[in-house]
């Protein structure tokens, strides 16, 4: 699969929906992950991400403009200790408590599917990073309708040992805009990883559809101790 550039294909999508990116640094030494979000309606735009203990939660950015919290807040990212779950939704907290239980994390998944937002019925993807001793592996998932048929789920998940230096993986939402939105396909898109914390994080939040982005998270783990840096961006700001 041909290494894709991360910003030419942001820009050449103007909405990919909610997206996920897990890979290796440039220089081997951190394991990288970003998750985003977009929106189309005034209650999907309202709203930013917020720091948390060990990675973040979405808010409404305007509480009296919050019609709905179904789908839109929820913890996106979550640490388990040696390992980063990072989603799309409230499966967080699925695979946060089963794999505290000892679950593996396609097994804590087999009980969510798709979401129920006819006639769009969203992917849910995730992802986990495990990072221990100097090692690291990760996998990523999508739970999704049979070609827009929710009396189907179809559940694929991709598993990266020893990623390459440079080299992520990139799985979102939707194809591009639509009525319904078209869900993803395929295995995560292949992608160059270039650059420091602050270089990668601009490099992709300035390449999001202007009118549609939200809020940013981007995180640099130390492959060799586990210690982190954090930066995250929202569109809306007081």
């Amino acid at each position: 699969m041909k290494t894709a550039d991360l910003g030419e294909l942001l820009k050449s999508n103007a909405y990919p929906g909610r997206g996920i990116v897990i890979g290796r640094s440039e220089d081997g030494k951190k394991a990288v992950t970003a998750y985003f979000i977009m929106g189309r309606s005034v209650n999907s735009r309202n709203r930013v991400f917020t720091a948390t203990e060990d990675g973040i939660k979405t808010e409404a950015f305007d509480p009296s403009k919050l019609t709905d919290p179904h789908l839109i807040i929820y913890s996106p990212v979550r640490v388990l200790g040696n390992k980063t779950i990072v989603t799309n939704g409230d499966q967080t907290d699925t695979i946060y408590e089963l794999m505290d239980k000892q679950c593996t994390f396609e097994q804590s998944l087999r009980g969510r599917e798709f979401e129920d937002d006819a006639p769009n019925y969203t992917p849910r993807i995730s992802g986990i990073m495990h990072v221990e001793n100097g090692n690291y592996n990760f996998a990523m998932s999508i739970l999704k309708s049979a070609d827009g048929n929710p009396e189907s789920t179809e559940r694929h998940t991709f598993t990266y040992s020893n990623p390459l230096a440079g080299v992520g993986r990139f799985i979102h939402t939707y194809m591009g805009d639509g009525n319904p939105l078209p869900s993803f396909e395929g295995e995560p898109e292949k992608v160059a990883i270039s650059g420091d914390i602050d270089t990668f994080t601009n490099n992709v939040w300035n390449s999001l559809n202007e009118d549609n982005k939200v809020s940013l998270f981007v995180r640099f783990i130390n492959i060799a101790d586990g210690t982190y840096e954090t930066r995250i961006v929202n569109k809306n700001v007081k």
